[in-house]
Protein backbone atom coordinates (compact mmCIF):
# COMPACT_ATOMS: atom_id res chain seq x y z
CA UNK A 1 0.00 0.00 0.00
CA UNK A 2 2.72 2.48 0.98
CA UNK A 3 4.78 1.47 -2.04
CA UNK A 4 1.82 2.18 -4.31
CA UNK A 5 1.40 5.65 -2.78
CA UNK A 6 5.13 6.35 -3.12
CA UNK A 7 5.05 5.32 -6.78
CA UNK A 8 2.01 7.50 -7.43
CA UNK A 9 3.66 10.43 -5.64
CA UNK A 10 6.76 10.06 -7.83
CA UNK A 11 4.62 10.12 -10.94
CA UNK A 12 2.80 13.25 -9.89
CA UNK A 13 5.65 15.10 -8.17
CA UNK A 14 5.23 18.19 -10.36
CA UNK A 15 1.50 18.38 -9.75
CA UNK A 16 1.96 17.93 -6.01
CA UNK A 17 4.60 20.67 -5.98
CA UNK A 18 2.32 23.10 -7.82
CA UNK A 19 -0.60 22.29 -5.51
CA UNK A 20 1.58 22.72 -2.42
CA UNK A 21 2.89 26.08 -3.64
CA UNK A 22 -0.68 27.11 -4.44
CA UNK A 23 -1.66 26.18 -0.92
CA UNK A 24 1.10 28.33 0.56
CA UNK A 25 0.21 31.29 -1.68
CA UNK A 26 -3.46 30.95 -0.78
CA UNK A 27 -2.68 31.02 2.94
CA UNK A 28 -0.55 34.16 2.55
CA UNK A 29 -3.14 35.93 0.38
CA UNK A 30 -6.00 35.03 2.71
CA UNK A 31 -4.08 36.20 5.78
CA UNK A 32 -3.10 39.56 4.28
CA UNK A 33 -5.82 40.60 1.85
CA UNK A 34 -8.68 38.98 3.75
CA UNK A 35 -7.66 40.62 7.01
CA UNK A 36 -7.41 44.03 5.34
CA UNK A 37 -10.82 43.75 3.70
CA UNK A 38 -12.50 42.72 6.95
CA UNK A 39 -10.72 45.42 8.91
CA UNK A 40 -11.70 48.18 6.49
CA UNK A 41 -15.34 47.32 5.82
CA UNK A 42 -17.76 49.93 7.16
CA UNK A 43 -18.74 49.26 10.77
CA UNK A 44 -22.44 49.48 9.82
CA UNK A 45 -22.07 47.01 6.92
CA UNK A 46 -24.50 44.52 8.48
CA UNK A 47 -27.17 47.02 9.55
CA UNK A 48 -27.06 49.26 6.47
CA UNK A 49 -29.89 48.97 3.96
CA UNK A 50 -28.92 46.13 1.59
CA UNK A 51 -29.95 48.09 -1.49
CA UNK A 52 -27.54 50.93 -0.58
CA UNK A 53 -24.78 48.53 0.47
CA UNK A 54 -25.01 46.13 -2.47
CA UNK A 55 -22.41 46.60 -5.23
CA UNK A 56 -21.14 49.91 -3.89
CA UNK A 57 -17.64 48.87 -4.94
CA UNK A 58 -18.69 49.06 -8.60
CA UNK A 59 -19.32 52.81 -8.39
CA UNK A 60 -15.60 53.53 -8.66
CA UNK A 61 -15.47 52.00 -12.16
CA UNK A 62 -16.81 53.56 -15.36
CA UNK A 63 -20.27 52.25 -16.31
CA UNK A 64 -19.14 50.23 -19.36
CA UNK A 65 -16.50 48.40 -17.29
CA UNK A 66 -18.78 47.45 -14.36
CA UNK A 67 -20.19 44.22 -15.86
CA UNK A 68 -16.66 43.04 -16.66
CA UNK A 69 -15.46 43.79 -13.12
CA UNK A 70 -18.47 41.99 -11.67
CA UNK A 71 -17.84 38.98 -13.92
CA UNK A 72 -14.15 38.85 -12.96
CA UNK A 73 -15.05 39.05 -9.27
CA UNK A 74 -17.51 36.17 -9.58
CA UNK A 75 -15.09 34.06 -11.63
CA UNK A 76 -12.35 34.69 -9.05
CA UNK A 77 -14.79 33.58 -6.35
CA UNK A 78 -15.53 30.40 -8.29
CA UNK A 79 -11.79 29.71 -8.68
CA UNK A 80 -11.28 30.22 -4.93
CA UNK A 81 -14.17 27.88 -4.21
CA UNK A 82 -12.76 25.16 -6.46
CA UNK A 83 -9.22 25.59 -5.11
CA UNK A 84 -10.65 25.39 -1.59
CA UNK A 85 -12.29 22.07 -2.45
CA UNK A 86 -8.92 20.77 -3.67
CA UNK A 87 -7.18 22.09 -0.57
CA UNK A 88 -9.50 20.05 1.61
CA UNK A 89 -7.47 17.05 0.44
CA UNK A 90 -4.08 18.78 0.72
CA UNK A 91 -2.37 20.74 3.46
CA UNK A 92 -3.72 24.27 3.42
CA UNK A 93 -6.61 26.52 4.23
CA UNK A 94 -9.34 24.75 2.26
CA UNK A 95 -12.29 25.97 4.30
CA UNK A 96 -10.97 29.52 4.50
CA UNK A 97 -10.35 29.58 0.75
CA UNK A 98 -13.84 28.25 0.08
CA UNK A 99 -15.29 30.92 2.37
CA UNK A 100 -13.39 33.65 0.52
CA UNK A 101 -14.73 32.32 -2.76
CA UNK A 102 -18.30 32.35 -1.47
CA UNK A 103 -17.91 35.91 -0.18
CA UNK A 104 -16.63 37.07 -3.57
CA UNK A 105 -19.49 35.51 -5.51
CA UNK A 106 -22.99 36.96 -5.80
CA UNK A 107 -25.84 34.56 -5.05
CA UNK A 108 -29.28 34.77 -3.41
CA UNK A 109 -29.10 34.65 0.37
CA UNK A 110 -25.46 35.70 0.54
CA UNK A 111 -26.12 38.59 2.93
CA UNK A 112 -28.02 36.32 5.35
CA UNK A 113 -25.13 33.82 5.27
CA UNK A 114 -22.62 36.58 6.00
CA UNK A 115 -24.69 37.84 8.93
CA UNK A 116 -25.08 34.32 10.34
CA UNK A 117 -21.33 33.78 10.14
CA UNK A 118 -20.41 37.11 11.73
CA UNK A 119 -22.79 36.48 14.62
CA UNK A 120 -20.73 33.45 15.69
CA UNK A 121 -18.88 34.52 18.83
CA UNK A 122 -15.39 33.41 17.77
CA UNK A 123 -15.72 34.91 14.29
CA UNK A 124 -16.99 38.20 15.71
CA UNK A 125 -14.18 38.32 18.26
CA UNK A 126 -11.57 37.76 15.55
CA UNK A 127 -13.09 40.37 13.23
CA UNK A 128 -13.25 42.96 16.01
CA UNK A 129 -9.63 42.21 16.92
CA UNK A 130 -8.54 42.73 13.30
CA UNK A 131 -10.51 45.96 13.12
CA UNK A 132 -8.99 47.20 16.38
CA UNK A 133 -5.49 46.59 15.00
CA UNK A 134 -6.38 48.79 12.01
CA UNK A 135 -7.84 51.52 14.24
CA UNK A 136 -11.43 50.80 13.14
CA UNK A 137 -14.49 50.57 15.42
CA UNK A 138 -16.06 47.14 16.04
CA UNK A 139 -18.80 45.93 13.69
CA UNK A 140 -22.33 46.99 14.54
CA UNK A 141 -24.95 44.24 14.51
CA UNK A 142 -28.65 44.74 15.16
Amino acid sequence: MIETLATAADGYAGVLLVLSLGSIVTVIVMMTVGARVVARMPSNYFIDDEARRHRRYLEMFPAPVRPVVDLIKNLLGLVFLLVGLILLLLPGQGLLTMLAGLLLMDFPGKFACERWLVRRRQVRRTIDWLREREGQPPLELD
